[in-house]
């Protein structure tokens, strides 16, 4: 267990939870504070059995005036516990930050594209029929290439559905696991509830693009917070060891940029970054 202790005056943020649906009794509590101190960030632990989180997430996000949400789902061998004051077991808690605590964010992928975007044209809840007016199986064949397609088996955990993020002038996306495929039928399942129109591409989890992608932000973060006091690092599950060997890795290219910085954070189920529940995705905060 490892501990992050920052010294800042008790009205400088305000610990909360748990949120289980909506944010009625939140409101009640906090919302008068939120005002008064220009609170724009979160740091959020959440439970990954409860259906609402995304939803709360974005719903949190909008009531920090628009602010950034940091954080995850919490992750352990039994139940999903997390800690605000006391211990919960379900919903989602966390600490609300006053606007003139400094805090840089960055988020870092361990998944690239194997293709370009595809238009869904016919799906069923979480389930592709067709892309590009074509069976969605016969497309994720050609984008995975002739060999994988071979053994459909060797795509777990290796392959995944992207979800481009609309609007985003970044390229932005969401990861999702491929849950299931119909040869039959030519169909694919998704981690995800999908629509008529929407955008989706195929990646895989690829160690030397997150390994750049990791200095990249890194790079980026280092401009933004010269100096930082400390930080925050939310890792999916799926990177550590399986992306980056072990020995800590990962972790050690961070300290290779950043220097001796305090650094505390945990393996998450799911990654929380500004208003969206991101996968396979690190999540770094320095504090200013």
């Amino acid at each position: 267990m490892v501990a992050l202790t920052c010294d800042l005056p008790p009205q400088r943020y305000r610990l909360f939870g748990p949120i289980e649906s909506d944010l009625a009794h939140f409101n009640q509590e906090h919302k008068q504070w939120i005002d008064e101190m220009h609170a724009m960030v979160g740091v959020i632990h959440a439970d990954p059995q409860n259906p609402n989180t995304p939803d709360m997430v974005q719903a949190l996000a909008q009531q920090l005036n628009h602010g950034f949400l940091v954080g995850g789902l919490s992750s352990a061998q039994r139940g999903s516990p997390h800690v605000s004051n006391e211990l919960f077991d379900g919903g989602m808690s966390g600490a609300l930050l006053a606007g003139d605590v400094a805090v840089a964010t960055g988020l870092t992928r361990g998944c690239s594209p194997l293709a370009a975007t595809h238009e869904i044209t016919a799906c069923q809840g979480n389930v592709l029929i067709t892309l590009d007016d074509r069976p969605a199986l016969d497309v994720f064949k050609e984008d995975i290439g002739e060999l994988l397609a071979r053994d459909l088996q060797q795509v777990g955990g290796y392959i995944f559905a992207g979800l481009p993020i609309a609007g985003s002038d970044t390229g932005d996306y969401l990861v999702r696991n491929l849950l299931g495929l119909d040869q039959e039928r030519k169909l694919l399942a998704v981690g995800d509830r999908m629509e008529n129109g929407q955008s989706i591409m195929f990646c895989r989890r690829d160690a030397a693009a997150a390994r750049q992608d990791l200095n990249r932000m890194l790079d980026d973060l280092s401009e933004r917070c010269a100096q930082p006091k400390g930080g925050l690092y939310i890792s999916c599950l799926a990177r550590g060891r399986n992306l980056f060997g072990d020995g800590s890795a990962e972790l050690r290219l961070i300290q290779e940029t950043l220097g001796d910085v305090p650094l505390a954070g945990f393996f998450a189920n799911g990654e929380i970054c500004h208003d969206r529940l991101y996968g396979y995705t690190g999540v770094l905060s320095l504090f200013g």
